[in-house]
């Protein structure tokens, strides 16, 4: 008899922190992995505690990528956050955390790879080219392979300090109201506060995030 399987979004451990989120668009819940991100983790669920997300908005939507937010309040104000936490990216991916496909969630950040601080956002497709790069053994690094150029005897500092090869660190997903997210990956966009593009044209409210048992 074949088994039914959930989709990766849907599985769960019951170990693992949760998040509800309750929107104009309705509510979801993602859960998270201190085991795979610690600092990540503890840093969002501080925010949380802090009702720091109560009030902001989706302030960047962009359907078959991803909806982001986290940082703004309904008039487009950032709010201030805390210092940036550490990028744990290749942590979480060599602990066995996820990478950035459906329904996963994961910090959003500047180019500088150890920026992020409150904001997060939930891949609506699989985005490949966010994941991590792991580096391979050895220094020199014999040969590395990245976006279809390969390099040979690669001082490994080098790789290691290369901020294009970060990525971003996926560190929870999606549990419940997937189809939530999905309304608001769908909803028109255009230009709004200081955004040339890619905002809600009527403002997707996070009202509250709470952490849940």
């Amino acid at each position: 008899m074949a088994l039914a399987l959930a989709p990766a979004w849907a599985q769960s451990s019951d170990a693992a922190p949760r998040v509800k989120f309750v929107t104009s668009q309705g509510e979801f819940t993602v859960e998270v992995y201190p085991d795979k991100a610690p600092k990540t983790v503890a840093n969002f669920l501080q925010y949380v505690r802090d009702k720091h997300y109560d009030g902001t908005v989706f302030h960047r939507v962009i359907n078959n990528f991803m909806v982001q937010g986290g940082g703004y309040d309904a008039k487009y104000r950032e709010k201030t956050t805390r210092p940036p936490v550490p990028h744990e990216g290749r942590e979480a991916l060599a602990a066995g955390g996820s990478l950035n496909t459906v329904g996963t969630l994961a910090m959003a950040r500047t180019s500088e790879p150890n920026s992020a601080t409150s904001q997060f956002f939930i891949n609506v497709k699989d985005n490949a080219f966010l994941n991590p790069t792991p580096i391979p053994p050895g220094d020199p690094v014999a040969r590395f392979e990245h976006q279809g150029q390969v390099y040979d005897n690669v001082p490994r500092a080098r790789l290691l300090a290369a901020a294009q090869l970060y990525g971003y660190t996926v560190f929870g997903k999606v549990v419940s109201g997937m189809e939530v997210v999905n309304k608001i990956k769908a909803v028109p966009t255009g230009a709004g506060g200081p955004f040339p593009s890619d905002v809600p044209k009527t403002p997707i409210i996070i009202q509250s995030a709470t952490q849940v048992p």
